[in-house]
């Protein structure tokens, strides 16, 4: 077949295509926002496993490359750099979300891009601009593809290895026919399943940290040469068929709709930023708890039971009821939802060893109950909701429907909320100055000339 009537064509050309100037200023800002949030989320990952043990696993690879391992600035090859800030951003359950895709898109397009731009060392400008190529072609792919992709596939590991690819091919300067057959081959090297994050395993992180090397690698290659199956989305064996389907649909997605609207608008503007360190099904339920406990003066020794309603999924994905260990718990609503009752907040601390195993929520968690609600299954995957009802132990019934999430474009972070969530992730591992230092840095990104400067305020403070 021609390269030209392949699904992916529209896809490739965009990617090679976008360039800086095309960038409006509120895509333009919107980068920076997801930028932020990428090191927010990242930089609490790149001190714990399984990043430190990757490092170790990788260290023939340090001391070369131009890109960078965070936060202490070793030198690395660009898929190195990408697959261990890949693991990084998506280890502490903080990193973005486009909701309509089931999709982490920051984790392997950011962890790519960064890597890339700075091993070749393009300005600041090129990498918001390969984000950008990122984030809309494999937003749209995701979209088009669930949920009946979600039913197995992990689409941070499946279409971020696309998401990964255009956002590398761009700031390599791939032609469109060169971006295609990148964007084939990541297509065909995707990966993910579902139950790597059913376990206490380390292989969730891993989904992300592949798609985000994959992506370097197949643009690399494509730069060399290196040819993929233009009909790799839609052929008769092709990923549609084989990954889009699981008899929830009669037909594959429709590749050549998700494109339409490529160049027209920017799906980076509805970002999904998390307020909460914890699966994003478990969001709309903590929102709604939280609310309620503000709103009523309530205590903890006030509630008798917490009656959840929310989507399938987060019955399905998060509905342990004894989680023992940190990852395990940001996969528990009703540990999420006892942490909002006893401690206001479910971020870093909610899920120490010690408030893992504090008697109090052990308690707490046996008064909470989830159940799937029509109406909030009815309205996935478009609004993450859920229905919240709190009985006293005065005989008081109190709900809130929280048709969204904190964080969701309908309901979004500020600039400044987002600042203050960077701040509270990344002081701890860079120190105040040094984190204000990359803060700076990042909002000013657009007139670095060097994305290796991104760098260089905590690599020195590291050294």
């Amino acid at each position: 077949m021609s390269l030209q009537s392949s699904a992916l064509w529209p896809f490739a050309e965009y990617t090679a295509n976008l360039k800086p100037e095309d960038l409006p200023e509120d895509a333009l800002h919107a980068a920076k926002r997801c930028l932020l949030d990428w090191f927010a989320a990242a930089l609490p990952g790149t001190v714990i496993e399984p990043a430190t043990l990757l490092t170790k696993a990788y260290s023939d690879c340090l001391g070369r490359g131009g890109a960078r391992l965070y936060p202490h600035g070793q030198e690395t090859d660009a898929r190195t750099a990408a697959f261990i800030n890949g693991a990084a951003s998506h280890t502490v359950e903080f990193d973005d979300i486009y909701r309509n895709a089931l999709y982490h898109p920051g984790v392997p397009v950011i962890s790519a891009a960064l890597a890339m731009a700075q091993a070749r060392g393009v300005s600041g400008a090129r990498l918001l601009t390969g984000i950008v190529a990122g984030y809309e072609v494999s937003n749209r792919l995701g979209a088009a593809a669930n949920p009946a992709h979600y039913e197995f596939w992990h689409t941070t590991g499946t279409i971020g290895s696309l998401g990964a690819a255009a956002a590398a091919a761009n700031i390599l300067g791939l032609n469109a026919e060169q971006s295609l057959h990148a964007l084939a081959n990541a297509t065909t090297l995707a990966a993910g399943l579902q139950q790597a994050f059913r376990a206490d395993a380390m292989a969730k992180p891993l989904h992300g940290a592949h798609a985000a090397e994959r992506g370097v690698t197949v643009a690399l290659a494509a730069e060399q040469g290196v040819t993929g199956a233009p009909d790799i989305l839609d052929g008769p064996v092709g990923f549609g068929n084989a990954m889009c389907l699981n008899g929830l649909a009669d037909k594959q997605p429709d590749w050549a709709k998700a494109a339409e609207t490529l160049g027209k608008d920017f799906l980076i503007k509805q970002t999904t930023t998390k307020n909460h360190a914890a699966c994003g099904h478990t969001h709309a339920a903590i929102d709604a708890v939280q609310l309620l406990m503000r709103e009523n003066n309530l205590t903890p020794a006030d509630i008798k039971e917490i009656r959840v309603g929310s989507y399938q999924k987060a019955e399905e994905i998060c509905g342990n009821t004894n989680p023992q260990s940190a990852f395990e718990a940001k996969f528990s609503l009703v540990y999420c939802c006892a942490a909002a009752v006893l401690w206001g907040s479910v971020r870093m601390a909610a899920f120490t060893p010690d408030r893992l195993q504090d008697p109090a929520v052990r308690e707490m968690m046996t008064r909470i109950d989830l159940k799937t609600d029509p109406e909030c299954q009815g309205n996935f995957p478009g609004l993450r909701s859920a229905k919240v009802e709190i009985e006293t132990t005065d005989g008081r019934v109190v709900n809130h429907y929280a048709p969204t999430r904190k964080g969701d474009p309908d309901a979004p972070l500020s600039d400044a909320e987002l600042e203050d969530k960077y701040r509270e992730l990344a002081t701890g591992v860079l120190g105040a100055s040094e984190a204000e230092s990359l803060l700076a840095a990042i909002w000013a990104v657009d007139g670095i000339g060097n994305s290796r400067d991104l760098m260089a305020a905590p690599a020195q403070a590291a050294q």
